[in-house]
């Protein structure tokens, strides 16, 4: 026995009290800014909230049976799990209460929500509230994308006043649900911040401050069961990386086709994430609103690029209705240049 009184476990163990949770990130954020209302820090608790409780779900889903269909479709045809008809109804009811809000596009919700109790809520939120849903099953990661306009003043807080490039968001990211929940979030013009849930406290910890990628990495992330259908441009490239000629090493594949995960993979490690639009899907698959866009400012945000099919800056592409499609390479900074210098040679230019 140690007798100075020093000894034991809890005496050994070296523990950090100067913690600084997501709540107090905002906090600080917020006193930066002598104008702020607070508006903005009350939709990003609630926000918090609805993270919180979508992880909660998760990780309960396979004891209390929420894996599975619903038994019904959402608007852009895929079957509804029960996860999704949960993780939307917390997002609705989060946005609902913090009483910010004017007006959600969910992907699960044909129409915008409007919130005509509160008409002074100057705020507008886009989300894939369980995105990569049908991984579920398989105990594969999934995640919530979210994007944050402001309205600008005077606007009824219609679905048209969404319609607007990435470049007017004011804040974006993401929540990745795997061992742990990990949360990813930017700010216009800001540094990009990563925290974790710790279930214990119930609270999201900053890990992961002020996040850059790699200028390049030799990963490449994309459905290689879609080439037959790929344009030449994105053939030659990815034929280019697996193939790179005499002395040159092939990139690595990795692909999980689930967004957040495959993108949060990215985020840390570098290479590229690639959903192309192809001669199956013309427009590309994902949702400009709330998967490209708040995905293309948190990785421009951390020094990379994001560009659509087209090559045009994926942050400045405007969508045509709440649900449009792209096509998107996003990554390391060097690796989506290669990209649009490919394209470039076949005589595609961002216009």
């Amino acid at each position: 026995m140690n007798g100075n009184g020093d000894g034991g476990a809890v005496g050994q163990e070296k523990i950090n009290t100067d913690i600084i949770t997501l709540t107090r990130y905002l906090t600080e954020e917020q006193a930066k800014h002598k104008e702020a209302t607070g508006d903005f820090t009350l939709l990003c608790h609630a926000l918090q909230f609805a993270f919180k409780s979508i992880a909660y779900y998760i990780r309960r889903a396979t004891l209390i049976n929420l894996t599975g269909l619903a038994g019904s479709s959402n608007t852009t045809g895929d079957d509804q799990k029960k996860l999704d008809v949960i993780g939307n109804d917390v997002f609705v009811s989060a946005m609902r209460s913090c009483a910010k809000v004017r007006i959600l596009v969910s992907e699960e919700e044909e129409a915008a929500i409007t919130f005509p109790q509160h008409p002074d809520a100057r705020y507008a939120v886009v989300c894939d509230p369980i995105d990569g849903s049908s991984n579920l099953d398989a105990g594969v990661s999934v995640g919530t994308i979210f994007g944050i306009y402001k309205l600008p003043e005077g606007a009824p807080g219609q679905k048209e006043d969404l319609l607007r490039p990435g470049t007017d968001m004011v804040a974006s990211g993401f929540t990745m649900y795997g061992a742990s929940a990990q949360l990813v979030i930017t700010m216009k013009g800001g540094s990009v911040n990563g925290f974790t849930l710790d279930n214990a406290l119930g609270e999201f910890i900053l890990t992961h401050p002020d996040m850059k990628m790699p200028k390049k990495r030799a990963i490449y992330s994309t459905n290689e069961g879609n080439s037959l259908y790929w344009e030449e441009p994105v053939k030659e490239y990815v034929n280019g990386l697996k193939y790179p000629g005499e002395g040159g090493k092939p990139y690595s594949s990795r692909y999980i086709g689930s967004m957040v995960a495959d993108a949060y993979r990215t985020l840390l490690y570098g290479g590229i994430f690639a959903y192309p639009a192809d001669k199956k899907s013309p427009k590309g698959k994902l949702r400009i609103l709330y998967e490209c866009a708040p995905m293309a400012m948190v990785f421009e945000n951390a020094g990379g690029q994001a560009v659509s099919s087209k090559m045009q800056r994926m942050l400045e592409v405007v969508p045509e209705h709440i649900h449009d499609r792209s096509g998107i390479f996003l990554g390391s900074y060097d690796e989506v240049q290669k990209v649009i210098d490919v394209h470039k040679k076949h005589g595609i230019v961002a216009k």
